[in-house]
């Protein structure tokens, strides 16, 4: 086999890697004031990106988190989170 040419082919890395954020066309905000705390978004989403945060200043995630929020370096724009959010305070927007 010609390594040169398949040089990552043995070591593919995963989505931690490989931030696969920009391959998303809508990416998720979420109303902040709206959000129960539920986290049916993190629960459905296929990626996992969805964390949990206490404050809008410091942008940490937090097990005690007050909403959730999409890590937008792997969020793939597909709106299972807005569709399954039971209070609807997750709406996707159209990426520039």
């Amino acid at each position: 086999m010609n390594k040169t040419k398949y040089q990552n082919f043995d070591n593919p890395g995963g989505s931690l890697k490989n931030k696969t954020g920009g391959w998303r066309t809508y990416y998720p905000i979420v109303d902040k004031s709206s959000c129960i705390n539920c986290a049916t978004c993190a629960n459905y989403c296929p990626e996992g990106c969805i964390l949990q945060f206490d404050s809008v200043k410091t942008k940490q995630p937090s097990l005690k988190g007050k909403y959730y929020e999409a890590d937008l370096d792997y969020c793939k724009g597909c709106g299972i989170c807005a569709e399954v959010c039971p209070v609807k305070c997750i709406r996707m927007e159209k990426q520039n």
